[in-house]
């Protein structure tokens, strides 16, 4: 007989309640149109939309993807309309349908990013996750370097009273050093990971497969570099922790939550099953059941490391 015990899915993430713990990556799913006719940004925890910043980019030049064993290399350059455009276009629009909306904000330096959150401060955005980690733009990323991030993220939380969540490169000698330094500086969650960087050639024309040469790398190949840098984050921080990196079934979401992720979110997943989300929950939900959980919160941080 299947079970049927009600399994409360609701999780709290920096004070916001959510209706599951599965959300979208940013850069993956556009900006919540794209898989509409499989499911609807209301049906997720939240969804991560794609990068927005203070002025339209046109991203890199392509080729900006790359296929690899397991995976995918990617190099976008974090092309967008601008985030005039999405909070006169698409954030009306995923709010009027009921989905919770965190704005993913990328910027080339500090005033770029307080100049976005500025304008999203006065929208009904839900959440502001500052990208302070992306692999395929020029320059070191802020996201490598603890007191950088620590600077960011304490200007952009005197400058709004939404949730900031930091997202978190993989491309760092130490994950925990920044996680503190966000935490330090304001933040009330941290997303990771982003994405580690790789490269491919083409040995008949030996050229790089990507015209930025570098791009970053998502998959299946990376989740167990995700899950391990998640657990670590975990154990080193007090706030939120949002877990992905290579997540394309829920039993990956099950092993990322019990590695200490608050919620979880999938990326390259969607591009092998566009129904991987739902497909996610319902698998939380069932292994809730199964395992007589009555709160899908139980899962966090139940790793048992005793041998």
């Amino acid at each position: 007989m299947e079970n049927t015990k009600k399994v409360d899915m609701t999780v709290d993430i920096a004070g916001i309640r959510l209706k599951n713990p599965v959300m979208t990556s940013s850069g993956t799913c556009g900006y919540g149109r794209d898989y509409l006719d499989i499911w609807s940004p209301a049906e997720l925890g939240a969804i991560m939309v794609k990068a927005v910043s203070i002025e339209p980019r046109n991203g890199n030049p392509p080729p900006r993807i790359a296929e690899i064993p397991s995976g995918v290399l990617n190099s976008i350059g974090l092309q967008n309309p601008g985030v005039r455009h999405f909070i006169e276009t698409d954030l009306p629009w995923l709010k009027s349908i009921g989905a919770t909306v965190i704005v993913n904000v990328v910027g080339y330096t500090a005033d770029d990013y307080a100049a976005c959150v500025e304008l999203l401060d006065e929208t009904d955005a839900d959440m502001i996750e500052l990208n302070i980690s992306c692999p395929n733009v020029a320059g070191k990323p802020i996201g490598a370097d603890a007191k950088a991030t620590e600077t960011l993220t304490n200007q952009i939380r005197n400058i709004t009273k939404k949730p900031i969540i930091i997202k978190l490169s993989p491309n760092v000698t130490s994950i925990t050093e920044i996680a503190l330094a966000a935490e330090a500086g304001g933040a009330d969650a941290v997303s990771l990971i982003n994405c580690p960087m790789g490269m491919r050639i083409n040995i008949n024309t030996r050229k790089p497969m990507l015209a930025n040469i570098t791009g970053g790398m998502s998959g299946p190949a990376v989740f167990p570099l995700a899950l391990r840098m998640v657990w670590q984050t975990a154990n080193a921080v007090n706030i939120s922790v949002i877990g992905g990196g290579g997540i394309v079934k829920w039993e990956d979401a099950v092993e990322m939550m019990m590695a200490g992720a608050d919620a979880v979110f999938i990326g390259a997943g969607l591009f092998y099953d566009p129904a991987s989300p739902l497909k996610v929950i319902e698998g939380l939900e069932k292994y809730c059941c199964d395992n007589n959980l009555s709160n899908v919160n139980m899962i966090t941080d139940s790793l048992i490391t005793d041998r």
